[in-house]
């Protein structure tokens, strides 16, 4: 995983003075660097019960339909509110300064469906969690998560600790 982190470039003070940022567009860039994200998170959920994979816009997208044809799988995407056209569910999170709105078609998930819920970061564990709540919504159950990178020091994975969490890189 050391290859994938020294892909990953750190941006000081962004999105504002204090905060460290790390930006997986370098890695994403590499054509090595992307093949191994997407073969890793294919590889260790290759051998686990799913049927879908699901992504969070908007660095999910990216991400997660690479996993799901890697897999053989169909793609689900969760987007910003008003952004998808047909009926919809919706779920309101906390944000650290505010609130939020993701949405998922009603019809995305049959009840039972095993969900692999796919992003670029593990950060608070607000978003992740709450689209896994999304997804229990529907009546889905959530096969995992899978990231990119995980900030530790955040604890986001206390938000997820009823679900299998992975990621490859931990900051």
């Amino acid at each position: 995983m050391e290859q994938l982190r020294a892909l990953i470039r750190e941006v000081a003070d962004f999105p504002k003075a204090g905060i460290n940022f790390y930006d997986i567009t370098t890695l994403l860039k590499d054509p090595g660097g992307f093949k191994a994200v997407i073969d890793l998170l294919a590889q260790h959920y290759a051998s686990k019960p799913v049927d879908v994979v699901l992504g969070i816009e908007a660095r999910g997208f990216i991400i997660a339909p690479a996993v799901a044809y890697a897999l053989g799988y169909g793609f689900i995407p969760v987007r910003k509110a008003k952004k998808l056209p047909a009926e919809r569910e919706r779920i309101e999170y906390a944000l650290e300064y505010g609130t939020d709105v993701l949405e998922i078609h009603k019809d995305a998930i049959t009840p039972g469906q095993r969900v692999l819920i796919i992003d670029d970061v593990l950060a608070t564990g607000g978003t992740a969690a709450a689209v896994a709540q999304l997804v229990e919504m529907l009546h889905g159950t959530v096969a995992g998560l899978g990231f990119i990178l995980e900030l530790d020091f955040l604890k986001g994975r206390d938000k997820l600790k009823d679900y299998d969490v992975f990621s490859l890189v931990h900051y």
